[in-house]
C-alpha cells in the first residue's frame, strides 16, 4: 500500500515538473505563442483582399503668424484710375513700377461701344503713303473717302463709308472690290476707343508719394478706391 501511494505522489511530481517546463519546451510550436505576442490589443483582423490600414503621416502644425510680422506688413491701400488711353496707361505703369516696386499693378481693358459698320483702308505708315493711296482711289473713280488725320490707332487710315448694318457695309465693300480696291476692309465701328483701367495695390505709407508721382502724368486724373 505504501508503495502504491509513493508511486502516485512521484507521478504527480513528475507531471508538475513536465508541465512547468523543467524538462524543456513542449514539442507543440503553438504552446508558447501567447507569451510571445507583443501588444496583442493593437492587432486588427482584415478580410482577404483588404489592404492593411496605413497610419496617416503626421503633419506638423503651421507656425502661427506673430503679431510683430503682421504689424511689419503694415496697412495697405488700392487705388484705381479709369478711362486711360493705352499710352497713358503705359506711362503710368512704367512710372509706378520704377519708383514703387512694392505696388502691384493690374490692368483692365474696357471695350468701346459699337456704332454701326465701317468700310475703310487700314492705317498707312504716314501722310505721304495715305495721300498716294487716295490718288489711286481717284484714278479708280472713287471720290467719297477721307483720310483720318487725328491722333489715335486709326491715324492715316482711309474711311470709305459708315453703315448702320453689316449688310450695308458688305455691299459697299463689294462695290469697291469690283472697281479694283483690294485693301479695303469692313468691321464694327465703335463710338469711342477702348480705354484702360489701372489699379495699384501697395503700402498705405507710400500713398501720398505715389499720388504726387501720378500727378506728373495725369494732372487732372482723380484716383478712386478699388472696389
Amino acid at each position: 500500500m505504501k508503495t502504491l501511494v509513493f508511486i502516485l505522489v512521484l507521478g504527480n511530481l513528475l507531471f508538475y515538473a513536465f508541465s512547468a517546463g523543467y524538462f524543456g519546451h513542449p514539442d507543440n510550436p503553438d504552446g508558447g505563442r501567447i507569451e510571445q505576442q507583443v501588444a496583442p490589443e493593437r492587432m486588427r483582423l482584415v478580410s482577404r483582399g483588404e489592404a492593411p490600414p496605413v497610419k496617416p503621416a503626421e503633419v506638423p502644425p503651421a507656425a502661427p503668424v506673430s503679431a510683430e510680422a503682421e504689424a511689419a506688413a503694415g496697412p495697405r491701400t488700392c487705388l484705381r484710375w479709369d478711362q486711360l488711353s493705352a499710352e497713358k496707361a503705359r506711362q503710368l505703369s512704367s512710372k509706378i513700377g520704377d519708383k514703387f516696386a512694392a505696388y502691384a499693378l493690374t490692368k483692365h481693358t474696357v471695350a468701346g461701344e459699337s456704332n454701326g459698320w465701317w468700310v475703310f483702308i487700314p492705317p498707312l505708315p504716314g501722310k505721304a503713303e495715305a495721300d498716294k493711296k487716295a490718288g489711286e482711289l481717284r484714278q479708280l473713280g472713287i471720290t467719297d473717302y477721307f483720310i483720318i488725320a487725328d491722333d489715335g490707332p486709326h491715324r492715316f487710315a482711309i474711311s470709305l463709308g459708315v453703315f448702320s448694318s453689316e449688310k450695308g457695309g458688305q455691299d459697299r465693300l463689294g462695290e469697291l472690290k469690283a472697281k479694283g480696291v483690294k485693301s479695303a476692309r469692313v468691321s464694327p465701328r465703335t463710338s469711342k476707343e477702348p480705354t484702360i483701367t489701372l489699379e495699384a495695390s501697395g503700402p498705405l505709407g507710400d500713398k501720398e508719394a505715389l499720388l504726387k508721382t501720378v500727378a506728373e502724368i495725369l494732372p487732372k486724373g482723380q484716383a478712386q478706391s478699388c472696389k
